[in-house]
């Protein structure tokens, strides 16, 4: 601990978001630098509180005190090695995990916790502009090929595991890009894709091979790549959206929130002058209160919508943490997120009745008011009116991975929920054949999905080798 007082001396400080009217002209990350004097004085907040109770809440097991104290002693290059220990991508999960280790924290018992998301951006950021950050191929090949199918956090975090302990590794991709939803589901302003694209020239360099446009089971068949592959690692991820067939759902103007960000993603790539789907004048509507429905409001504020308003069938959870999830558990209370900040309303406990329209157009959404009766959400009588819209986005989660084409053929058991069945080795009902990610775990966070990834690597590797040197941060049960 590099500071024994810090954490009495110096209250938790966040970096400053750009002023609401000024970001939302541009899709630029929305916050400012976070001053050196600052980070200092943050780190040293760690309190060296004996049993870091941060390794728990991390899926990762990252090291935080180690580099919060390595930070504070402005030992920099040690800290990023600390933190490559246990995390592939820190500059990932620097900018987009909810950080369920800061609400781990100790000091977070009857303090704020310790900025620890932060610190951690701080210091890959800052390897990245030192040139830290290198390749690593391997010292010795195995002379075993393994195929990787999608390639989001959890496959390029598997894919860089498994080249770097000796084996020939090609990720597919059905995409025109490598990145999953870091790619086309992650909106600029969240996470530039520069810091993606900087990413993949390493895993490049340590040879890992990237095919894209090539959907598994459509393009190329399951039995070519089986033969052609000593082992097969699925991370395809949770990619159906939970649909809602309510009255007049084919009216046009209702659209999966991927369906909307994948386009305005690509305008951001130069692939589209403007997006097909926008919402530009127009009254718009989300459904789903989560981080995809933020995302959601973000894109469609810089879009230049009308109005915007988001709707949670839940009721609104409290401002401070409640008994029912006392620390150090993820508390549910209600989280702003920067979209949230720049406009739009938001409404709990309303449920969808029906979509309006005419001439086969959405005109807007009939909606009701709910309470939770003997556990069931219950209409309250005298409620029920109508919003306008002509843009209605379904951001209410997803319901697993596609089961035709890839996982058909494969022929591997599914589990009660609808993902990939897997045993405690990762492996799937089909030998030589693993699962890692959202595809075998539901939908859930990327930090999840790293762990994921490293650890099936591990075992994928145990199975060609007969043993491993890759860490396993978790097993499959962990949840």
């Amino acid at each position: 601990m590099g500071d024994p007082t810090g954490f009495l001396r110096h209250e938790r400080a966040l970096p400053t978001r750009r002023p609401v009217d000024v970001r939302i002209r541009d899709w630029k990350e929305v916050y400012e630098d976070f001053p050196a004097q600052a980070l200092h004085d943050q780190a040293g907040r760690c309190m060296d509180c004996g049993i870091p109770f941060c390794h728990n809440g991390c899926p990762l097991g990252n090291l935080i005190p180690e580099w919060n104290d390595l930070t504070f002693r402005d030992d920099w290059e040690e800290a990023i090695e600390r933190l490559h220990a246990t995390n592939n991508f820190p500059e990932f999960t620097g900018r987009l995990c909810p950080a369920p280790c800061e609400t781990a924290c100790v000091l977070g018992i009857n303090d704020k916790p310790v900025t620890i998301k932060q610190v951690e951006v701080e210091i890959i950021d800052r390897a990245f502009a030192e040139g830290w950050v290198t390749p690593q191929p391997p010292r010795e090949l195995t002379g075993r090929k393994v195929a990787v199918i999608g390639s989001g956090p959890a496959g390029l975090a598997a894919a860089q595991q498994l080249t770097r302990a000796g084996h020939d590794v090609t990720v597919f991709e059905r995409a025109d890009r490598i990145g999953g939803l870091l790619r086309y589901g992650i909106p600029e302003f969240k996470m530039e894709k520069r810091v993606l694209d900087r990413r993949l020239e390493q895993l490049r360099a340590e040879g890992t091979s990237f095919r894209t446009g090539v959907d598994v089971g459509v393009d190329v068949p399951v039995a070519q790549l089986r033969a052609d592959y000593d082992a097969l690692l699925l991370t395809g991820g949770s990619t159906v959206g939970r649909d809602l067939p309510v009255e007049g759902r084919d009216l046009d103007g209702i659209h999966l929130a991927m369906t909307y960000l994948e386009p305005s993603n690509r305008v951001q790539e130069g692939d589209l002058q403007a997006s097909p789907i926008s919402a530009e004048g127009k009254d718009v509507v989300i459904l789903g209160g989560g981080d995809t429905g933020a995302d959601c409001l973000g894109t469609a504020i810089r879009q230049g919508a009308r109005s915007i308003t988001q709707l949670e069938i839940m009721p609104r959870p409290p401002e401070e943490r409640p008994d029912s999830t006392p620390w150090p558990t993820w508390p549910l209370i209600y989280r702003t997120s920067s979209a949230h900040e720049e406009g739009g309303e938001r409404m709990f406990s309303v449920n969808t009745q029906r979509f309006v329209g005419a001439d086969g157009r959405l005109s807007g959404l009939e909606l009701v008011d709910v309470e939770l009766v003997d556990g069931r959400f219950t209409p309250v009588d005298g409620t029920a009116r109508v919003l306008p819209a002509q843009l209605v986005l379904l951001a209410m989660g997803f319901t697993g991975p596609l089961r035709t084409g890839l996982l058909e053929q494969l022929g591997v058991e599914l589990d009660g929920r609808g993902n990939v069945a897997r045993g405690a080795d990762w492996a799937t009902s089909v030998p030589g054949v693993f699962v890692a990610g959202d595809m075998g775990r539901g939908q859930s966070l990327i930090v999840w999905a790293i762990a994921e990834g490293r650890s099936a690597a591990a075992a994928v590797d145990r199975s060609l080798c007969g043993e491993t040197l890759l860490p396993a941060p978790i097993t499959p049960t962990s949840r």
